[in-house]
């Protein structure tokens, strides 16, 4: 640029000068496009991810077979009886009488058919001291779980009565109303923390409660706007409410952030005695560049997902990706246009000693009023003066915290991992495993034939019947419930192995690679797949661990190019994916030794899971791979920001890394607080998720930003710069920065001109 040539380039800065001088219409669009959003979310309803649609293989084609079939499945209950003396048995005079009473209370509620006596069914244990009464729900199978509570009263009426046994319920119902208690609960007590949590942070931060309401209440109408256009969207790829809660989690984290950004930026420039509109300029051009590389390039992370093929993963990914987008716009497009409207009034609402004026004046931060941190300049100094030793200190820190990582092991949790001893179901759900091996989950083998009444399909069943129990797959009972008019039947198969997922995996396989062929596969035209819940989890796996390499490689490829074009600099891209690749390493290593390794377990109440949820690796992968994306973003264009003016390599490290380090740790710390709140929720898919996102969070802005960054950069030197000459034919990215140009006026500099070439 010539010398008073005061242009600013880019979509970020000429979006911000827009809405700053089209303030109320950028802030009417902005309102409209919610209300919009909402009202056409709202009348196009919300679609929910099937049965069919959630995995492939087996488990899909079964679910696809009973849809077809417009068969209505219904939620299987069972209650098991037990006696508590050692000598009790299910024939003796009480234990008949219980029986008699529960099959009478639970008939008396209106909600159960097809109600059948352990007597009749011959399902009593070995030992003799157990017996399942077993039932089906009236109704939707799906709504089930809403319906289900007067039985379980009535179930709980009798054990009262019978206080000599013990008496509980479990099945598809009750356990989908416990998942949902918790879910709901959970979700509930999280999302009531996080806002106010973050409020109280930012207020900490600015000292002042307007600045503090503005990134919140972005962030809110973001989410609001996202609700809205998920339920559009949900025709063409369903939700679930998964893909809500995580919309939820990330839409706060990112909202917050990006306005932190651009906020404090705007604030630091009004400090350095910018005038209002010079400042916001200048924050457009820079934190409003970082916001559009950040955003993008988390979005891209997020995309990852839907190449899964499991539509619960697809309808986070495409949540997440979409709350960020629209995060990432309201940023830079009305958060302008607020702040020249409230101007000076975005300062209302000061907290005595907590306002940056009142810190700068009390000599904190260095006394420099020029928002550098004092603790991170120290760090800085020692950093900056030994790079090498920095280094192989911190990297070595987080390669030791990796290290457990190695040997992670994935599983879907069990209810008792799930929940531990927290509920009475759990209780039931092992004493039934125990009694009956597997028959609390049994495999389900769907079977359609052109007549499922033929003589050759029956004694098909009948061999596959026999040959279940006497192959050592199942111990029985294997119940089979034909239906005719569809010419389909289902089989009931308990698994040995039960609670145990690879001892029961190693019984389906028996079913499903030696029994069936042997049996079923004789019969042309036949299908039949195995499906139910070990079944289910083994398909799980398989598709996931299928989706891992790709979407792995696409994440880390697309995030790579994204940082090439952003700052021109190969070697800039390089360490960026490396240090990412480090944080989302070491946070696998800390969720392997809290919760597989139990090592200091007991801290978030994780004692004896003993495994990793096995969606959750390739979840935070692609969560923290991008949102480190944010502090790295920001960070190393500030570091380039100050080179472009003029400063040597090692002082544009230090003045990036003290100047950013504030917004930084603010943005941090919100994070950190609301993810950890997760870490506090009774479910340990939840824990697991929550500690994880928290400590990779918290490493990332740490060490990996204030300590392994500067050192590489340090050693580095001018080849933190280098872009070969073959790529000059890649767009160019790079510069939004604004110059001294936009400043207040004052005579043009050399320094100023370079900036932008």
């Amino acid at each position: 640029m010539g010398n008073g040539d005061t242009r600013v380039r880019g979509i970020a800065a000429r979006a911000g000068g827009w809405s700053a001088r089209h303030r109320w219409a950028a802030v009417g669009i902005w309102v409209l496009f919610v209300v919009l959003a909402m009202g056409l979310g709202s009348a196009a309803g919300n679609v929910k991810v099937k049965d069919s649609d959630q995995l492939s293989g087996e488990t899909h084609t079964a679910a696809k077979i009973i849809e077809d079939a417009g068969i209505d499945e219904p939620a299987s209950e069972t209650v098991l009886v037990q006696a508590k003396d050692a000598g009790g048995k299910a024939t003796d005079t009480a234990f008949r009488a219980a029986v008699a009473d529960l099959m009478k209370a639970v008939e008396g509620t209106g909600e159960v058919t097809d109600l059948q006596s352990p007597y009749d069914t011959n399902t009593i244990s070995k030992d003799g001291r157990s017996a399942l009464i077993q039932f089906d729900m009236r109704g939707d199978a799906d709504t089930a779980g809403d319906r289900v509570e007067p039985v379980l009263k009535a179930v709980a009426g009798v054990q009262k009565d019978h206080s000599e046994l013990r008496i509980g319920e479990i099945g598809g119902a009750s356990m989908r109303k416990t998942f949902s208690d918790a879910f709901g609960d959970d979700f509930q007590k999280a999302e009531l923390s996080a806002v106010p949590v973050a409020l109280g942070i930012l207020l900490i931060a600015f000292g002042a409660l307007v600045a503090a309401l503005l990134p919140v209440a972005l962030a809110i109408t973001a989410i609001m706007a996202t609700m809205g256009l998920m339920g559009i969207v949900s025709h063409l790829q369903p939700m679930d409410d998964t893909a809500s809660s995580v919309m939820l989690l990330v839409g706060l984290a990112v909202g917050v952030d990006y306005c932190l950004f651009y906020l404090r930026r705007e604030r630091e420039e009004r400090a350095a005695g910018r005038s209002p509109e010079a400042a916001l300029r200048i924050a457009a051009a820079t934190s409003g560049r970082a916001i559009i590389v950040s955003g993008v390039t988390v979005c891209v992370a997020m995309a990852g997902m839907l190449f899964t093929g499991l539509a619960t993963f697809e309808a986070m990914g495409l949540a997440s990706l979409m709350v960020v987008a629209v995060a990432m716009v309201g940023s830079v497009t009305v958060l302008p246009a607020l702040l020249s409207l409230l101007g000076e009034r975005v300062e209302k609402g000061r907290i005595p000693f907590l306002h940056p004026d009142k810190r700068r004046k009390s000599g904190r931060n260095g006394g420099k009023g020029n928002g550098e941190s004092r603790f991170w300049t120290a760090v800085l100094k020692v950093v900056l003066a030994k790079p090498a030793v920095s280094l192989v200190v911190a990297a070595g820190a987080l390669l030791a915290v990796a290290a457990p990582a190695l040997g992670m092991k994935t599983q879907n949790l069990t209810l008792d991992q799930e929940f531990g001893d927290s509920l009475p179901i759990v209780g039931t759900y092992n004493r039934v495993n125990e009694a009956f091996p597997g028959g609390s989950e049994p495999a389900e083998v769907v079977v359609r034939a052109k007549d499922i009444n033929a003589a050759d399909v029956k004694s098909a069943l009948a061999d596959f019947r026999a040959k279940a129990i006497s192959s050592g797959a199942s111990r029985g009972p294997v119940d089979i419930k034909l239906h005719d008019a569809e010419n389909i039947a289902f089989v009931y198969v308990p698994l040995v192995g039960g609670s145990d997922l690879d001892k029961a995996g190693q019984s389906l396989d028996k079913l499903r690679d030696e029994v069936r062929p042997a049996t079923l596969g004789k019969v042309d035209g036949l299908q039949a797949p195995i499906t139910g819940q070990v079944a289910g989890s083994k398909d799980f796996n398989d598709q996931l661990g299928g989706a891992v390499a790709p979407i792995f490689a696409f994440v880390v490829v697309f995030a790579f190019l994204l940082m090439l074009l952003s700052f021109r600099s190969l070697t800039i891209a390089i360490t960026s994916i490396a240090l990412n690749l480090l944080s989302v390493g070491a946070a696998y290593g800390i969720l392997v030794a809290v919760f597989q390794h139990g090592w200091g377990a007991s801290l978030v109440g994780a004692e004896g899971v003993g495994a990793i949820i096995t969606w959750l690796p390739l979840f935070l992968f692609v969560i923290l791979f991008g949102l480190s994306m944010d502090y790295h973003v920001f960070v190393v264009s500030r570091i380039r920001e100050a080179r472009m003016r003029g400063r040597s390599t090692k002082d544009a490290i230090q003045h990036g890394v003290v100047t950013t380090a504030g917004v930084v740790t603010s943005a941090a710390v919100i994070m950190v607080a609301v993810f950890a709140i997760f870490g506090t929720l009774s479910m340990q898919s939840m824990k697991q998720m929550g500690v994880g996102l928290a400590a990779a969070v918290l490493i990332d802005a740490t060490i990996i930003r204030g300590v392994l960054l500067p050192a590489v950069m340090a050693l580095l030197g001018e080849r933190n710069w280098y872009f070969p000459k073959w790529l000059n034919r890649l767009p160019d990215l790079t510069h939004d920065e604004a110059p001294e140009s936009v400043s207040p006026p004052q005579p043009p500099t050399v320094e100023g001109d370079r900036v932008g070439v």
